[in-house]
C-alpha cells in the first residue's frame, strides 16, 4: 500500500466506505447487539475488564503515547530520529486531529448508544443508522462515532507519515492501528455503548483525515524549517 498512487488511494477508500454504507444497511448491528444484550440490559456493561482496563486504561495509554509523539517532533529518538521534522510533525498531528474530528461529530450527533435501546431495556429505538440524519431516535444521541474506538484508529496516521521512509514499520503501525481500534470497539460493543457501525465508520473517519492531513503537508517545503532546527547536524 505504500506505492499507492492517489487514484489507488481514491477507490480503496471509496470502496471501505461503500461498504460500511452497505453495513448499515444490513441490520447487522441490532444483531450483533443482540449477541451480548438481552430485554435486561447488557450484562457485561460495568465488567472490570472492559470498563477498567480497556476502556479507562487504554485511553490513558493512547493519550500518552500520544504525549509522546508531540515531544518527539522536537526531541525525537530512537526511530522518530530517522524521520524528518515535518513528518514526524505529521505523525503527530494526525494523531490529534483524528481525535477532534471523531469527538466533534460525536458532540452533535443524535444516535443513542445500544444501551438507551428499548430493545435493552431504554427508551430509544431501532433506527437505521443515517436516519438519524433528519430526525432523534427519542434517546439521549451523543453516541456515533464510537469515540474510544478512536483511541486506536487514530492512530493510523503513522502509515501515511512513515510509508515513504520506512514502509516495512508502516505497515506494521497500520496494523497495530486497525487491531486496536477494532478491540477497542469490540469492547465497547460489548458493554452495550457502541453498535459495530460506529466502530467502522470511526476507522474510516481517521483514515480519511490522515490522508487529507498527508496530501496537505505534502504540498510544503519543510527544507527550511528542518534546517533550522538542525537536521542532519
Amino acid at each position: 500500500m505504500q506505492k499507492f498512487s492517489t487514484k489507488d488511494m481514491a477507490l480503496f477508500t471509496a470502496t471501505l466506505a461503500l461498504l460500511l454504507f452497505f453495513w448499515d444497511l444490513s441490520g447487522l448491528d441490532l444483531a450483533m447487539a443482540q449477541w451480548f444484550g438481552t430485554p435486561a440490559g447488557f450484562a457485561l456493561q460495568d465488567n472490570w475488564l472492559l470498563t477498567v482496563v480497556l476502556h479507562d486504561g487504554a485511553r490513558r495509554l493512547a493519550w500518552a503515547l500520544a504525549l509522546l509523539l508531540c515531544v518527539g517532533v522536537w526531541c525525537p529518538v530512537g526511530w522518530l530520529q530517522r524521520l524528518g521534522f515535518h513528518r514526524r510533525l505529521q505523525l503527530a498531528l494526525t494523531t490529534l486531529v483524528a481525535v477532534t474530528v471523531v469527538s466533534s461529530l460525536k458532540s452533535i450527533s443524535m444516535t443513542s448508544c445500544p444501551w438507551s435501546l428499548a430493545e435493552f431495556g431504554g427508551v430509544a429505538h431501532y433506527m437505521p443508522h443515517w436516519s438519524h440524519l433528519f430526525e432523534t431516535d427519542g434517546g439521549n444521541g451523543g453516541c456515533f462515532p464510537a469515540g474510544h474506538a478512536s483511541s486506536g484508529f487514530a492512530f493510523l496516521g503513522g502509515y501515511f507519515a512513515l510509508r515513504r521512509d520506512m514502509p516495512a514499520l508502516a505497515v506494521k503501525w497500520l496494523v497495530a492501528s486497525v487491531v486496536a481500534g477494532l478491540a477497542l470497539g469490540m469492547a465497547q460493543q460489548m458493554r452495550g455503548a457502541h453498535f459495530m457501525s460506529h466502530t467502522l465508520w470511526t476507522g474510516l473517519i481517521c483514515w480519511v483525515t490522515a490522508w487529507a492531513i498527508d496530501a496537505w503537508m505534502s504540498r510544503f517545503n519543510f527544507t527550511g524549517i528542518t534546517a533550522d532546527l538542525g537536521e542532519g547536524a
